[in-house]
């Protein structure tokens, strides 16, 4: 049997890399989860209110917006191994700060620089591997489905925590954060240049004349404002309509991240069998229709099959996605910060809308305006399509 270095075709000298690069994505995925899963908790601690809650969830955005700003020309500075481990550094003061305090202003830091941490992972982590991997569409959906993994468990620390071992929700954050601490002594021993990157003149604009550039991050961002909306909000959603119990409730991010994870594990496997750009018209249809299903049905049986289905039909989007983007790009660490730090505009503002207008109308209303994301994603990958066709046929 193959192994994953074998299969991705990575030098054995960057092996090593990989493995912890890997395992940072790793526990970048089980914060991102943990917040939506602590929030219900932290809400009724603290007496938070929809917009609040949905600030936060936006300032973690943000947090994550300004990191793949800054990791876009921090490492031509001081260098990636020291930029990385500076700016992952937030997700340990982030983590702690929030079991520390209520108070508004606070918990907006404190979810801002856990973003910081969660920004520099998602571009460092895409940059490096495909720089390592010569089979990049299987390289990043193999990355992403570690972070899958992370995310999948998440969920399992609280409900130990708070459930099974009845103690306060802050230890699974104490959790992470040695999770983390682990990552950045890894990273430290890790063969990520420490010396300042030398940048070409012109490099950094080159990629913003690109229409394969903003089309990609156009697909990305309203990916993007369905995902934040969605892991950030589910939890709440089905505590408060009261379809589910709590602990059910709690289950729907891992049962969602579990079929992720499957679906990228699978996707990884069909982008080398099948047209990437006919894959992604596939997956936004269903991820369309089973979204409509799960906030239209009130069955138990019927919302985690509509989960399952929106869990495999989100899970290849992203990465494949970005594996389409042209080579000139996604090895640059300033395109690819620029990419991502567009599309997660999309992340910062969509979890504050359903926020708002939950505020107004209803937790119901608030995560329905989702579809709207959802269905304008569709339509960006149908344009994606048939630009994509008409290519093919002016090479033939």
């Amino acid at each position: 049997m193959k192994s994953m270095a074998s299969l991705l075709k990575v030098k054995r000298d960057d092996v090593s890399l990989m493995y912890i690069i890997c395992y940072a994505f790793f526990v970048s995925g089980l914060m991102n989860t943990l917040v939506g899963t602590l929030l219900p908790f932290m809400k009724a601690e603290y007496e938070m209110s929809y917009l609040l809650s949905g600030a936060v969830i936006s300032a973690l955005q943000i947090g994550n917006f300004l990191a793949l700003i800054i990791s876009g020309f921090l490492p031509y500075l001081i260098g990636r191994k020291k930029s990385t481990i500076t700016l992952a550094t937030g997700i340990v003061i982030g983590f702690i700060l929030m079991t520390l305090t209520g108070n508004p202003a606070l918990l907006l830091i404190a979810f801002a620089a856990s973003g910081v941490g969660r920004g520099v992972y998602s571009n460092i982590s895409n940059v490096v591997m495909s720089e390592i991997a010569e089979n990049k569409a299987a390289s990043l959906n193999l990355l992403h489905a570690v972070f899958a993994v992370g995310a999948l468990l998440a969920p399992f620390m609280a409900i130990l925590t708070t459930v099974v071992l009845k103690i306060d929700w802050r230890v699974s954050a104490w959790a992470l954060v040695a999770f983390e601490l682990i990552a950045l002594i890894l990273l430290g021993r890790s063969s990520l240049s420490n010396t300042p990157g030398e940048r070409t003149r012109g490099a950094k604009r080159e990629f913003l004349r690109s229409g394969d550039f903003w089309l990609n991050s156009v697909i990305l961002f309203f990916y993007l404002c369905g995902e934040a909306a969605i892991m950030g909000w589910l939890v709440t959603y089905f505590t408060e309509l009261g379809h589910l119990s709590p602990a059910l409730a709690q289950m729907t991010s891992s049962a969602l991240w579990a079929f992720i994870l499957a679906g990228r594990l699978l996707c990884a496997y069909l982008s080398t069998k099948m047209e990437r750009t006919i894959l992604l018209l596939i997956l936004a249809s269903l991820q369309l229709f089973f979204f409509v299903m799960m906030i239209s049905v009130d069955s138990i049986a019927l919302i985690f099959l509509s989960i399952f289905g929106l869990g495999l039909s989100m899970s290849g989007i992203y990465p494949t996605v970005l594996s389409t983007v042209e080579a000139s790009i996604t090895e640059s660490t300033s395109g690819m910060g620029a990419i991502i730090a567009i599309a997660t505009v999309g992340a910062i503002t969509m979890p504050a809308v359903v926020g708002s207008v939950a505020q107004k109308g209803g937790m119901a209303a608030g995560l329905g305006t989702i579809a709207i994301a959802v269905g304008a994603m569709f339509i960006s990958l149908i344009v994606k399509f048939i630009i994509a066709k008409r290519k093919q046929r002016t090479v033939s």
